[in-house]
């Protein structure tokens, strides 16, 4: 997973899972791309940079389930009352935490990791309803990464994790969801 060149064979799986025919209009462009890394003091990694900077910024065709965000958005069933959102702070994962399975007594740590979880060092591609959310890790030991956000607990993607048998990162993810594969199917 090379986060910071694009691999042609990478942005062909993009292009080809979207099938945006509109001459990359729909997607940010490098102007904007950097205004937003510029905003947040992060750089995205690839392919997903060049992805929003030359193919589409957001999808309704998916994945997920309710489609690709723009790269500023969030689902509309995001909520209001979450903490602010901060790019550069690391995301706090390496490995799956479900948290519903914790049997540690709750404390305002935990709280203040969750809080890190759902906020921290990463950006939302969107959701598959009910509270799952997919993230892009952007900064952090996990940048490049995706993981699978919900109210129980938190699930990185890829094969190396053993979820699933994708590979892993932005391309792997869309990849596996245009080979209609169900998301966690090694488990």
């Amino acid at each position: 997973m090379n986060l910071e060149q694009a691999d042609p064979e990478d942005l062909a799986v993009l292009r080809a899972a979207f099938a945006v025919d509109d001459g990359g209009q729909s997607a940010l462009g490098w102007e904007g791309v950097r205004a937003f890394e510029a905003e947040h003091g992060i750089v995205l990694p690839e392919p997903y940079r060049t992805f929003v900077a030359e193919i589409t910024d957001g999808s309704y065709s998916g994945p997920p389930d309710y489609g690709l965000v723009g790269l500023a958005e969030l689902p509309d069933d995001w909520g209001d009352d979450r903490p602010e959102r901060d790019l550069r702070q690391p995301f706090p994962l390496t490995s799956q935490w479900l948290w519903e399975e914790d049997d540690s007594e709750p404390s305002e740590e935990t709280d203040l990791l969750m809080d890190r979880v759902f906020d921290h060092g990463s950006i939302v591609l969107g959701t598959d309803g009910c509270g799952m959310y997919w993230h892009l890790v952007v900064t952090g030991p996990h940048r490049g990464h995706v993981w699978l956000i919900t109210g129980e607990g938190a699930t990185p993607f890829g094969a190396e994790f053993g979820f699933t048998t994708a590979e892993p990162g932005f391309a792997g993810w869309v990849e596996h969801w245009a080979a209609n594969k169900p998301w966690f199917d090694a488990t």
